[in-house]
């Protein structure tokens, strides 16, 4: 049975860790699903890690709808998040109220959006008023790369953390059922976390939160253009795959694949007609 937003806030009750990470297809969905995660994420980081674009900008609903709909039919009992991608939301309430129904037409469980500027506020307001569970993020906000100026740690100060501190405040009190704290010092985010009744995800948060979130494809090596120093590696599959598939052209080259064990036969009566 798929988890619920409740099961995601007794987590916090309870003390135990939310593990959350990242999905765009439906096998690795499927991997993520069965090895126990809570949460998958449909991140808008399917931007550059998936489909090679520069940053998370480019990123359509479409694009995104058309992975979410894989990964949802991979995972059968993690919770699903699925981004909304820039500019689906900003523009305007009906805009993000109508791009968010479409994420929970296709299975999705919630949807997630950045910020909590109090146009924000008001659009969470209204998706939850109407049932669509939200998702927030704050700290670094990757859509919001250009106007930080570069992917910078926010909440350095203690006057800065004490606004982030108010900003996972007001999206609590928006409805959120759960907050991404991206980029933070570990300060700030027990700050946050011991002062927020509803669970924080760190991803460059330090230990303090409620629970991690990554990015698979860091996690497992498998996306080598950039890697945050934030990210501990659990496997090299970038490499590993890079070595199969010299392998692979060494023994077709070679005439060692396919051998008789990958190679079909016609029955020898068969054979013989041909001869």
């Amino acid at each position: 049975m798929r988890k619920t937003t409740h099961t995601i806030k007794e987590y916090k009750k309870q003390k135990r860790k939310i593990i959350a990470l990242t999905a765009y297809d439906y096998s690795t969905a499927k991997v993520l699903d069965n090895a126990g995660v809570d949460m998958i994420l449909v991140g808008d980081s399917l931007a550059q890690v998936a489909l090679g674009y520069e940053n998370t900008l480019s990123l359509t609903m479409d694009e995104m709808l058309h992975h979410a709909k894989a990964v949802i039919r991979g995972a059968r009992n993690s919770f699903i998040v699925v981004d909304l991608p820039f500019l689906t939301y900003q523009v305007s309430i009906e805009d993000a109220v109508y791009n968010a129904g479409r994420c929970l037409q296709i299975g999705a469980s919630a949807v997630k959006l950045e910020g909590a500027s109090e146009d924000i506020l008001k659009t969470i307001k209204k998706m939850v008023s109407v049932g669509i569970p939200v998702f927030g993020h704050i700290g670094f906000t990757p859509q919001s790369v250009n106007a930080l100026g570069g992917n910078r740690v926010q909440g350095k100060t203690a006057e800065q953390a004490k606004e982030l501190l108010k900003q996972a405040k007001d999206l609590q009190d928006a409805g959120c059922f759960a907050i991404v704290l991206e980029l933070v010092p570990s300060e700030t985010a027990v700050l946050i976390t011991e002062n927020l009744d509803v669970p924080i995800i760190g991803i460059g948060a330090g230990s303090g939160c409620d629970g991690q979130i990554l990015v698979t494809d860091d996690l497992l090596g498998k996306y080598v253009d950039f890697k945050p120093s934030f990210v501990k590696r659990y496997a090299e599959l970038g490499k590993e795959s890079e070595d199969a598939v010299r392998n692979f052209i060494y023994d077709v080259q070679n005439g060692n694949y396919p051998g008789i064990n990958e190679s079909f036969f016609m029955a020898e009566p068969e054979a013989e007609k041909l001869t």
